[in-house]
């Protein structure tokens, strides 16, 4: 059986947003994260939430896998790269935000602010979005490398949010179906 893990970015995800939606399609297979504060983001109390997601979905399932979106993205690989206490399956990183550039929310998650992309220990894919105003498809991509996981451009969707228009996103979902096939990614030892 497979549980899923929701990392909403900043101000979490609201009732369009295609996380939203798949948490509901799961039902109790899914459990979104519960930090202190959605709006004003603290990088170590979004890895504890985290950790605490995974190890109430690892006591009643096979897999787990996260399924975040931009700040979550690097909540998850941050949680990753730490002590944690139980490990997950896979990782679905969609539309990570640059943390160097220009629309990094630096003062709303000071926290974030230094954070860097390091191999993953799961398998994992990234998705971004062709015209990002987070994130250019390029830096996206470097990102996926560094992290080990595989690419996926959504094309023009921009940030692959609620405005993004994109509903119950079934392409999204068939990338994340693609798990199984490792993604199509050379994982690093």
């Amino acid at each position: 059986m497979v549980a899923y893990v929701v990392v909403p970015g900043i101000g979490g995800s609201g009732a369009q947003h295609w996380q939203t939606l798949w948490e509901r399609r799961w039902g109790e297979a899914a459990v979104r994260v519960s930090p202190r504060s959605w709006d004003e983001p603290d990088l170590d109390d979004w890895v504890e939430a985290i950790d605490r997601a995974v190890i109430d979905r690892a006591a009643s399932s096979e897999d787990v896998i996260v399924v975040a979106h931009s700040l979550g993205c690097w909540a998850a690989a941050e949680w990753d790269a730490r002590v944690k206490r139980a490990t997950v399956a896979g990782m679905l990183l969609v539309a990570p935000p640059n943390p160097a550039g220009e629309r990094f929310p630096r003062a709303a998650a000071p926290s974030f602010a230094g954070v860097e992309a390091r191999p993953l220990t799961c398998p994992s894919a990234v998705i971004a979005g062709s015209d990002d105003p987070y994130c250019s498809i390029d830096v996206a991509e470097r990102f996926a490398s560094a992290w080990g996981s595989a690419f996926r451009n959504a094309g023009e969707f921009g940030h692959l949010n609620a405005a993004s228009g994109l509903g119950e996103w079934g392409w999204g979902r068939a990338v994340l179906a693609d798990r199984e096939r490792g993604w199509g990614c050379l994982r690093r030892v």
